[in-house]
């Protein structure tokens, strides 16, 4: 049997080979946490040392952290699955199709901003459904403050300016 947090490290790869899509940290953190592998820190620490080691990879789009497995990440899982315990990889898989479920009936909103080349600030803007970009908006705007201000304003309002865009466009 594997030491615990090198275990720690193996579900998550397992939870991200097997998952459909990329997983948030705190959907890895419930399946871990719920049933008290570790605690947080101890999480935290691993899925850390997983993205350093580029085992996995991580996205952040707004305030959330998505990750995903690598191919080394893939490679080094082969080598190490049956480390965890049948009893593991079948609770991993049954969460994923419960998660699944869930997934498929909700709609994400993310919102980032960032400094373009030329010194001005924008905001990119989407209405993610199933895994397809419903809207997909890029846009330049007054400043800082301004788009900071929008893309906390998005999730709230994106589905009024979509029906908005559909709208002046049908």
């Amino acid at each position: 049997m594997a030491a615990p947090f090198t275990t720690y490290k193996l579900i998550v790869l397992f939870m991200l080979k097997h998952s459909s899509e990329a997983l948030t940290n705190s959907q890895i953190s419930e399946f871990i946490l719920d049933r008290e592998y570790t605690n947080y820190f101890n999480l935290q620490q691993a899925i850390s040392e997983l993205v350093e080691a580029e085992l996995a990879e991580k996205q952040t789009i707004g305030n959330t952290s998505y990750y995903r497995l690598t191919e080394d990440g893939n490679s080094t899982l082969s080598f190490f699955e049956e480390e965890l315990s049948a009893q593991i990889r079948e609770d991993v898989l049954e969460y994923l199709r419960n998660m699944n479920y869930a997934v498929e009936d909700r709609i994400l909103t993310p919102a980032e901003y960032y400094q373009t080349p030329q010194g001005s600030c924008a905001i990119h803007c989407q209405i993610v459904e199933k895994n397809v970009a419903l809207v997909d908006l890029t846009m330049t705007v007054p400043g800082l403050e301004a788009a900071k201000a929008m893309c906390r304003s998005w999730p709230q309002k994106s589905q009024t300016i979509y029906e908005k865009i559909m709208e002046e466009l049908l």
